[in-house]
């Protein structure tokens, strides 16, 4: 490879963008794509978005020639805001899904070590270690507390932002509360149709580590480019 291609790949990995080497098996040319960024519907960035979607390399073939794709993207992560029930059954699903995951709660009492091991904890407000993490198309968000003081913070951010999945728990009722809440905060309704609430496929699920089961669920779907209704 040449070493310039090299270091804009090196460079890309580091600022976590995400990036296919696209290998001409023909002549064996090579170039990096950024098929997020470029927004042209060529073969190659159509397969590449289907690459990094599945988080699986492929070959595709345009103009009589074959191009390997090899991905790189950076890794997934899930911020859950709120220690609860729900939470502790989360976070361990999530990172077995190979997630990195953070939870954020500045309730000491509720997020410790012993209710979540081997978890990353952050015991800052949501907007300031939201702000500090820079969630990106990579991140999945749930909000688990019930407490717009913690989960209103949060939401605000990730609408602010370009995370893959936000997902709030609560009520049909409770959500237009919060829609409410969201639009006098300057959100419009496109905006807020980002939030997936109340959360999770609709399983029927009545135990927290159910609830749990149906949020990876509709996460998998999400991160996979599939809707609810194909499933």
């Amino acid at each position: 490879m040449d070493q310039s291609l090299l270091q804009e790949l090196q460079n890309a990995r580091e600022e976590k963008r995400q990036v296919v080497l696209a290998s001409n098996l023909t002549n064996g040319s090579s170039k990096l794509l950024y098929p997020f960024e470029n927004k042209e519907e060529d073969i190659l960035n159509e397969e590449g978005r289907l690459a990094l979607r599945n988080d699986r390399p492929r070959e595709v073939k345009q103009n009589g020639e074959t191009w390997f794709l090899n991905i790189f993207n950076p890794p997934l992560r899930m911020f859950i805001v709120g220690a609860v029930h729900i939470a502790q059954k989360l976070a361990p699903m999530a990172a077995a899904a190979a997630y990195e995951v953070t939870v954020i709660d500045p309730r000491r009492s509720f997020g410790s070590d012993f209710r979540f091991p081997d978890i990353t904890l952050d015991d800052r407000w949501p907007d300031e270690a939201l702000a500090d993490l820079k969630p990106d198309r990579r991140t999945a968000l749930v909000t688990l507390t019930h407490d717009a003081k913690l989960d209103d913070p949060a939401l605000e951010a990730a609408l602010k932002s370009d995370v893959f999945y936000i997902g709030a728990l609560g009520s049909t009722r409770t959500n237009a509360k919060r829609h409410q809440r969201l639009e006098r905060a300057g959100f419009t309704p496109e905006q807020m149709s980002r939030i997936n609430g109340p959360v999770g496929l609709d399983i029927g699920a009545q135990s927290p580590a159910e609830i749990a089961i149906s949020i990876m669920a509709e996460i998998t779907a999400s991160l996979r480019g599939k809707q609810s209704n194909d499933l």
